[in-house]
């Protein structure tokens, strides 16, 4: 590995804590970032000719922590922003000495909470979080939600706009405030490795670089809030859905229902990991959602799953989080439990919520049932149905193939 490699290699790991510890001495996630970036020129200006540091993040973190009081000394301000700082320039270390690292874990935590700040659109939100906490490129970001390098680069350029504007300041909300932005929080992980668990669009069904991007994310999180009930739900259930992923497609990238995956191929390890976390799990949606993650899991064979358990436990889903797709998640548990015959009125009655007149797996799952119903014209019509309305080529050819054989 060429010195280059290992100063980007480095820099990626230890990005997030970089741009937190700069982001608690300048107040701007913005300016923190472009300062841990000029650490890293400097990095590879100085690192080809004096080596690599024993300590290479620490290297980095005091060399952009330094550069950050040197713009402190620049500003009008500086005496408020020394105030704030809580400390002299002359006991700033130099760049050799490691951070404390409590202060780190705390300054991760900060940083989190800024990028996820509800006062930002959601896709705002997911784009900040993988830039500054997940160490992605731009470029990066744009392939993973298949949009142009331009939009997303312009959706970050707004988003630290917007917090350095409105002062939204750099700290851990404690409070009531504290639920509403741990939910921001838990939102954004949640939807980037549903993304790359389920793509919206394109010709790939599953993204496997992003669920291993809110895995560590929830992961961090799960470390810094240990006493935080639905960050260990949240972690649980993105450790049992990551277990299946290389069931989920087939040797040319095509869907493998669940019924039909390869069980001794789900990863032990990840299984064990989220039944670890259910012991720190509490009672709320994510909560809930490992806990039907976890009846999977447990199951040796498809024919072993308990199907009343996950009926019941997407009926107290729905009273925490009502939902029309939570509703029909129940429908198909219950047509499990009780047979279609039984379902087949709930989806019906699914069918004139407005939420799902887009949603392609409305009519999958009624063409699933209408199936094992024994009534193959109607089915046939829903998988056609469905099959125009997702964004998923793979979706489309399974829904067409499920369509042709009726």
């Amino acid at each position: 590995m060429s010195t280059a490699q290992a100063v980007e290699a480095v820099f990626r790991i230890e990005s997030a804590r970089i741009i937190a510890g700069v982001a608690r001495i300048v107040r701007d996630v913005g300016i923190a970032e472009e300062l841990a970036q000029d650490a890293l020129v400097a990095a590879l200006e100085q690192w080809p000719e004096s080596g690599v540091p024993d300590r290479p993040g620490a290297w980095l973190m005091a060399t952009a922590k330094h550069r950050a009081i040197d713009l402190v000394r620049r500003k009008e301000t500086y005496a408020r922003k020394l105030a704030e700082v809580g400390r002299t320039l002359e006991d700033v270390p130099p760049p050799a000495e490691p951070a404390d690292p409590e202060d780190i874990d705390d300054d991760l935590l900060r940083l989190i909470f800024t990028a996820c700040h509800p006062l930002l659109a959601t896709e705002a939100r997911i784009a900040l979080t993988l830039r500054l906490m997940g160490g992605l490129t731009t470029q990066e970001i744009a392939r993973a939600f298949l949009a142009s390098e331009s939009a997303v680069a312009q959706r970050i350029v707004r988003a630290k706009r917007t917090l350095a504007t409105a002062g939204v300041p750099f700290e851990v909300p404690y409070g009531a405030d504290r639920e509403a932005r741990l939910a921001s929080v838990l939102e954004v992980i949640y939807l980037v490795f549903n993304e790359g668990y389920s793509a919206t669009a394109g010709e790939d069904l599953v993204r496997p670089a992003l669920c291993e991007d809110a895995l560590r994310l929830v992961r961090v999180l799960a470390g810094l809030m240990p006493k935080e009930p639905e960050v260990h739900g949240l972690a649980a259930l993105l450790e049992f859905q990551a277990s299946r992923m290389a069931t989920r497609t087939g040797p040319d990238g095509e869907p493998v229902l669940l019924a039909d995956q390869n069980r001794a191929r789900w990863n032990r390890m990840l299984i064990h990991r989220g039944i670890e976390a259910m012991r720190h799990a509490g009672s709320g949606p994510y909560s809930v959602q490992a806990a039907i993650a976890g009846c999977h899991a447990a199951a040796v064979r498809y024919e072993d799953t308990d199907w009343p358990t996950i009926a019941a436990l997407y009926g107290r889903l729905v009273t925490l989080i009502p939902s029309p797709v939570v509703e029909l998640n129940r429908a198909v548990a219950i047509s499990m439990a009780q047979g279609p015959a039984a379902a087949l009125p709930l989806v019906d009655a699914l069918a004139q919520e407005p939420a799902l007149r887009a949603y392609h797996l409305l009519p999958s799952v009624r063409g699933d049932l209408l199936e094992r119903l024994g009534r193959p014209a109607e089915a046939r019509a829903e998988f056609e149905r469905a099959a125009s309305l997702t964004r998923n080529e793979r979706e489309r050819s399974l829904l067409r193939r499920r369509a042709d054989r009726l």
